[in-house]
C-alpha cells in the first residue's frame, strides 16, 4: 500500500537534505509532502507546502517576517503556524507519517508539528539535539527523536548515513502501520482501557491490580511516575482514550511540592476528575522526592533522610509538614471529580520503603497525610481506610475491586 510521509524542513538551509530523505522513500514506492518552514530566503526546491503559506497560518506573512529580522517572532509564527497545517493536512488524509530534521530551531518547529498528531502517527525527528534533553520537544507524545552525530549542514559521509537511516526508519513506520490497521480490520480484540500510575515502590500493587483487571477483560496501561509518565496519562484521559483510571502512585506531586525531578506540573490529577472518568486514587510514593545523583540534592535538604534507589536516582523522605500539604493537595484535586471517585488510605505505608522497619517508615508523616486528606475531602467522596500497606495484597484487590464496581455501576447508570 502506497503511504505519504511529510518532510518538515527549512529548505532555504536544509533543501538537500530534505531532498535526500524524499528520494529514499519515493524509491521505496511512496510518496512525499514537502512543508517548507524556512524564512531567511527562496527554498532551492520546490515545495508543495510554501513557507508562506505556513507563516499565514501561524498569524503573519512571510514578508513581515524576513522584513522585521525579528528571529524570535519568526520562530513563534513558523511553530504555531507548522502545527496548524499538519494537523490540517492530517485532518485531509494528506500524509500517514511525518519527518522532520534541524538545529535547535528545526527542532523546535518540527516537534511543534509532530505533537499536533494523533497518538500512532509516525513522527520522527533528526536533531542535533537528541542526546540531551528532549521533554520540551517530546512531550507526552509518541515522537522518535534521532541524534544527527554531526550538524545538518550538508551532506557528508556521516550525515548521509543518519539520514538514510531516518528514511528507512519512517518508511517502515508507516508500511508497519499498515499492517497493524489491516491486523485490527481482520478482528483484533478492542478492550476498554485502564490506565494506572506506578513507580518502583509500587510495582507489587500494580502488578497484582493489574493481572485483577486483565482477567476481567480490561487492557491496563501502565505509566511510570517520573513526571512524562504522569503528564502523559493526563494526556490521554483528557483526550478521551481511557474508561477508568487506578492512579495509585500520585508522587509526582511530592517532587511539584518539593521541586523533585520528576514533577508532572501543577495540573496533576486533573484530568480524571474534569472528564468523569471513574477513578481509585491512592497516596502513592508520596513519601518520596527524587533528585539525581546525592550531589544533586539541593543544600536546604542536606540533612533530610535520604536513600540511594540506584546510581542515577536519590529519594529523600517527605516530612510532617510536607505530606499535610501533600495530603490537602490530593483532597482538593480529587473533590473537582465530575464522576465516581474513592480515596484509598493504606495504613501500613505508603511505599514498599514507607513500611515497618524500613528506611522511610514514618508513621507521624503519613498521619499527617491521612488527616489532610480526610479533612479536605468532599463529604460524599468515600475515603477508605485500608489496614495494608500499599504493595500488600489486600491492598491491591480492595484497588481493583473498587475500580471495577464504579465503572460497573456508571455503566448501568447510562441511559
Amino acid at each position: 500500500m502506497t503511504k505519504t510521509v511529510a518532510i518538515v524542513a527549512a529548505l532555504d538551509t536544509k533543501a538537500a537534505e530534505a531532498q535526500f530523505v524524499g528520494e529514499i522513500v519515493r524509491r521505496r514506492g511512496h510518496r512525499t509532502l514537502t512543508i517548507d518552514v524556512g524564512v531567511l530566503a527562496d527554498p532551492s526546491i520546490q515545495p508543495d507546502i510554501p513557507s508562506d503559506e505556513v507563516a499565514r497560518a501561524g498569524g503573519s506573512d512571510l514578508a513581515a517576517l524576513r522584513g522585521g529580522r525579528d528571529k524570535a517572532q519568526a520562530m513563534a509564527v513558523m511553530t504555531e503556524g507548522a502545527a496548524r497545517i499538519v494537523a490540517q493536512m492530517f485532518k485531509a488524509r494528506r500524509f500517514d507519517g511525518l519527518i522532520g530534521m534541524g538545529g535547535t530551531a528545526g527542532t523546535t518547529i518540527a516537534s511543534s508539528a509532530a505533537r499536533a498528531l494523533p497518538l500512532g502517527v509516525p513522527k520522527l525527528i533528526v536533531s542535533t539535539i537528541a542526546s540531551g534533553d528532549t521533554r520540551p520537544f517530546v512531550g507526552t507524545k509518541d515522537i522518535t527523536m534521532m541524534y544527527s552525530v554531526v550538524d545538518i549542514a550538508g551532506l557528508n559521509r556521516i550525515s548521509t548515513k543518519i539520514l538514510a537511516n531516518a528514511a528507512y526508519a519512517i518508511v517502515g513506520m508507516v508500511e508497519g502501520e499498515a499492517q497493524i490497521l489491516e491486523g485490527e480490520a481482520k478482528g483484533m480484540a478492542s478492550r476498554p482501557v485502564i490506565a494506572a500510575s506506578m513507580f518502583g515502590n509500587t510495582t507489587p500493587c500494580v502488578d497484582r491490580a493489574r493481572a485483577i483487571l486483565d482477567a476481567r477483560g480490561y487492557e491496563v496501561l501502565v505509566f511510570h511516575a517520573t513526571g512524562t509518565g504522569g503528564m502523559t496519562m493526563e494526556s490521554l484521559i483528557a483526550d478521551g482514550y481511557v474508561d477508568g483510571v487506578l492512579d495509585v502512585t500520585t508522587t509526582e506531586w511530592a517532587d511539584e511540592l518539593c521541586g523533585g525531578v520528576f514533577s508532572a506540573g501543577p495540573h496533576r490529577l486533573e484530568a480524571a476528575a474534569e472528564a468523569g472518568v471513574p477513578q481509585v486514587v491512592a497516596p502513592g510514593c508520596l513519601d518520596m522526592v527524587n533528585f539525581w545523583r546525592p550531589d544533586s540534592v539541593p543544600a536546604a535538604y542536606a540533612q533530610r533522610k535520604l536513600f540511594n534507589w540506584n546510581p542515577s536516582v536519590t529519594l529523600m523522605r517527605t516530612n510532617v509538614e510536607e505530606n499535610a500539604r501533600l495530603g490537602r493537595v490530593l483532597a482538593e484535586k480529587v473533590s473537582k471529580s465530575r464522576g465516581a471517585v474513592s480515596v484509598l488510605l493504606p495504613l501500613r505505608g505508603v511505599s514498599q520503603l514507607d513500611s515497618a522497619g524500613n528506611v522511610f517508615w514514618w508513621p507521624e508523616a503519613d498521619a499527617a497525610l491521612f488527616d489532610a486528606i480526610r479533612r479536605y475531602i468532599r463529604s460524599d467522596i468515600p475515603v477508605i481506610d485500608v489496614d495494608a500497606n500499599i504493595n500488600d495484597p489486600l491492598f491491591a484487590d480492595r484497588a481493583a475491586a473498587t475500580l471495577l464496581s464504579m465503572i460497573e455501576n456508571q455503566a448501568k447508570a447510562r441511559p
